[in-house]
């Protein structure tokens, strides 16, 4: 044994000599023995290399801070002014953790303190020059930070700990605020003049080619950071910049592309402050490259809208309004792509009602009666009222009326009446803008002739129906008050309506005659007095109009075949108003705030949990209504009062 741990001795090192020791007093012990006490021996000197390694590492990060004051001065110089505590740094800090495992220490080193905190006051001071005196390697510099505090929103970046919440924030907010003021400086690109429409492109710029990739890189970084928030006034905030940023993607056409599909996701499925600035930011690329862009953006625009207007509520609909005008704006950039967009989809349309009407099943039903179906018709019908008028879209009005009316004639049953009335609504929409006579009318007076108005309800109901978000009516909606109720009020509403948009038309005397009949027809029938109040007025204003217009009809002094004089004297009577459309207008106001209430209520009554109201027997019923005679009296409905005279005269 003693000769063996010769031989291992004369093959140590000095250093490693010295490290055995020589307090040894086991050397004639066995070789099992004598390699355990080595191992023993080896752990002890351990606590002195990392004491050691801390102090190297002190003096390592003292050297760098003295290379910084001659290589960096400035940042050196604002160091001092601001961060004096950095720059006085003792041996003694701690700069690793002494429990950090061994072998992971091998792999992967996490930066001490001192480097991140040298790391976030370089990024301030960068960003503080920036503002002043913007410089290409500023920009690559912020750039680069940019891109790194971005991939951290996926969570598993390495350079998390660089960008804590703070931080993060902060360099967000200074590129959005600054960043482009930056470029702009950088590039040396003349502010746009007082009116111009026509963008200034950062590619005319003679530095443009020099810092491409370095834009490619915060532009793509952008579209990354729009993609990863939540929070709606965050994401409002950096459209706001993506908008500015708009000449720079034009540049740009890959990145321009994933801004496209950001911003078509922010448009339909955002909250309202984000849809707008999403669809503003749309426009404004479409317009500037219609050739490039615009034919693959409407295409993605229509699925996207096809896709969330799915179910109706009152909370998605004005959602699902904003789409249909926007998208009917963007149409309107190019007529020509807008016509072979709307003639394959005005086709898909007809050819589901046509299998629908051929096949007469259950699923080929629903594949027309459902919400898509009937906002992709109303979509068309504000597209081409928009766009009108257009030689080119014009030959679309007619198929387009004639799928509107096969959806309404498909199951004429009043279970879907609200689905009717949707379609109507859309009909009176094309009619009025596009200056065609479509019939309307007759759907409408249908109702009024099919619907028995004096049946007593079967049940009563705690809230109106709003026919606004619904398409089919149950078995027990058809036996509530409230069904009759709303159905009156939606036809007394359509009817004017429709009359408004043809109220200055030379024939409105003739055109009103069938309905003129029909209303009195029902006044005659109809014994519930609430019904006969809303139809008179009704009645009473569609016959003032017809006289107002036969009265100047008798004055005017040319034929019906003239049609420019026609023409004229409608056009003349529309700035002066009839009694129709001065009625309308004051209507029209009132009636929308009666909505917003009505909707308004909705919610408050949807939050109470309300028991279920248990019918009383007709003796409890007297004596309940002799109890409280004053407030039965106030609120009884005239059908109720109705019902109780019937049965006074049947006892009799």
């Amino acid at each position: 044994c003693h000769l063996c741990l010769c031989r291992k001795l004369e093959d140590l090192s000095v250093d490693e000599f010295m490290l055995s020791g020589f307090d040894s007093h086991e050397e004639d012990a066995c070789e099992d023995e004598e390699s355990t006490q080595q191992k023993g021996k080896m752990k002890k000197p351990a606590p002195q290399k990392t004491s050691d390694k801390k102090q190297g590492k002190a003096s390592e990060h003292k050297d760098q801070l003295s290379a910084l004051k001659s290589n960096d001065p400035d940042f050196y110089e604002f160091l001092q002014q601001n961060d004096q505590k950095l720059l006085n740094f003792d041996d003694s800090d701690s700069l690793e953790d002494e429990d950090e495992d061994e072998e992971e220490r091998m792999y992967h080193r996490l930066p001490s303190q001192l480097e991140v905190e040298l790391f976030i006051e370089s990024l301030f001071f960068k960003c503080f020059s920036l503002q002043k005196e913007p410089t290409a390697k500023l920009i690559r510099d912020i750039t680069q930070a940019f891109k790194a505090a971005v991939a951290t929103t996926k969570g598993d970046s390495e350079d998390l700990y660089l960008f804590p919440i703070t931080v993060f924030n902060s360099l967000v907010l200074f590129c959005i605020k600054d960043m482009h003021a930056a470029l702009s400086k950088m590039l040396k690109l003349k502010a746009p003049e007082q009116g111009q429409k026509k963008l200034i492109l950062p590619s005319s710029s003679p530095r443009w080619q020099k810092n491409q990739i370095d834009i490619k890189m915060y532009v793509a970084g952008v579209v990354q950071l729009l993609s990863s928030l939540t929070q709606a006034t965050v994401i409002a905030a950096v459209l706001r910049h993506a908008n500015q940023m708009v000449p720079y993607y034009l540049c740009l056409p890959k990145q321009c592309r994933h801004l496209l599909k950001s911003l078509i996701k922010h448009w339909s499925t955002g909250e309202e402050t984000v849809r707008v600035l999403a669809f503003l930011a749309l426009n404004k690329i479409c317009r500037h490259k219609q050739e490039i862009y615009l034919n693959s953006v409407l295409k993605q625009m229509y699925i996207a809208y096809v896709k969330n207007c799915k179910f109706t509520s009152p909370n998605t609909l004005p959602m699902i309004n904003f789409m249909q005008r926007t998208l009917a704006e963007m149409y309107s950039l190019d007529t020509q792509v807008s016509y072979q967009h709307a003639f394959i989809y005005i086709r898909q349309l007809a050819i589901h009602l046509r299998n629908a009407i051929n096949l007469k099943k259950k699923e080929t039903y629903q594949s027309v009666y459902n919400w898509q179906y009937v906002h992709c018709l109303y979509l068309w019908c504000r597209v081409l009222s928009t766009i009108y008028p257009s030689e080119v879209l014009e030959p679309l009005l007619y198929p387009l009326c004639q799928v509107i009316i096969g959806c309404i004639k498909l199951v004429p049953i009043s279970r879907y009446y609200p689905l009717r009335l949707h379609c109507v609504r859309a009909i009176t929409l094309l009619s009025a803008n596009t200056k065609t006579y479509v019939p309307a009318l007759p759907f409408l007076l249908e109702i009024l002739q099919r619907e028995d108005f004096n049946k007593k309800p079967g049940r009563m109901s705690i809230k109106p129906i709003n026919f606004a978000v619904i398409l089919k009516l149950s078995k027990t909606n058809l036996q509530e008050k409230a069904y009759k109720d709303g159905l009156v009020e939606q036809l007394y509403d359509l009817i004017l309506e429709y009359f408004h948009t043809q109220a200055c038309s030379i024939g409105f005397p003739e055109l009103a005659l069938p309905t003129i009949v029909q209303l009195k027809a029902f006044l005659k029938e109809c014994k519930v007095a609430n019904y006969c109040k809303q139809m008179r007025q009704l009645l009473e204003k569609i016959q003032e109009n017809c006289s107002y217009i036969t009265g100047r009809r008798q004055k005017a002094a040319f034929g019906v075949a003239d049609v420019t004089a026609v023409a004229a004297w409608e056009k003349q009577v529309a700035v002066e108003g009839t009694p129709l459309t001065k009625y309308y207008s004051q209507w029209k106001k009132l009636r929308e705030k009666e909505i917003q209430l009505e909707i308004s209520g909705k919610e408050r009554m949807e939050d109470l949990n309300l028991p279920e109201i248990k019918r009383k027997k007709a003796e409890e019923k007297k004596a309940n209504k002799k109890e409280f005679k004053g407030l039965f009296e106030s609120d009884s409905d005239d059908d109720d009062d109705d019902l109780f005279k019937s049965k006074g005269k049947a006892s009799c």
